[in-house]
């Protein structure tokens, strides 16, 4: 089994990629794990602390390959208002809940629950079925994969 030594961040290594991961969006947070390529290699990733993978990162591996991380493509809702100010409000209520959610200047998204759906159109929102990669907001508490530490070099065992 490969053993992943590092994480690279997009657009720091050259060399083509050998292989990808795909991963949802809560899959790419992580700290000790068992990841399958699309090749079909088994992976493992031991990293010293949690941390979120960004898209086109790359592992690293013991064998001097590298692997990109590609998010998958998720089922979502696209949330819209009627203006900048009514987004706002249905943030604040999606936040209130603790739901995940991708924060743009028109639209959110988020992971299709029916129950938040009936909540928002009750508000005034327009909700579309959306299917496509997932990049929610990460919390005050969580942090980013890219501090510095988080691109040293694991430990090899």
């Amino acid at each position: 089994m490969l053993r992943v030594t590092a994480i690279r961040p997009a657009g720091t290594i050259s060399e083509p990629e050998f292989d990808s991961v795909v991963l949802e969006h809560d899959e790419r947070r992580l700290r000790r794990k068992m990841l399958r390529t699309k090749g079909g290699l088994d992976l493992l990733i031991d990293l010293p602390q949690t941390m979120t993978l960004s898209p086109w990162d790359r592992l690293a591996l013991d064998d001097g390959r590298n692997v990109a991380v590609v998010a998958a493509e998720e089922l979502l809702y696209e949330i819209a208002a009627r203006d900048g100010g009514h987004l706002l409000r249905l943030a604040w209520h999606i936040g209130n809940r603790h739901t995940p959610a991708q924060l743009e200047p028109t639209r959110i998204l988020i992971k299709r629950d029916h129950v938040l759906k009936t909540m928002l159109e009750g508000l005034g929102a327009t909700v579309s079925n959306v299917t496509e990669p997932f990049f929610a907001e990460h919390g005050a508490y969580h942090a980013h994969g890219h501090a510095e530490e988080g691109h040293a070099l694991l430990n090899r065992r």
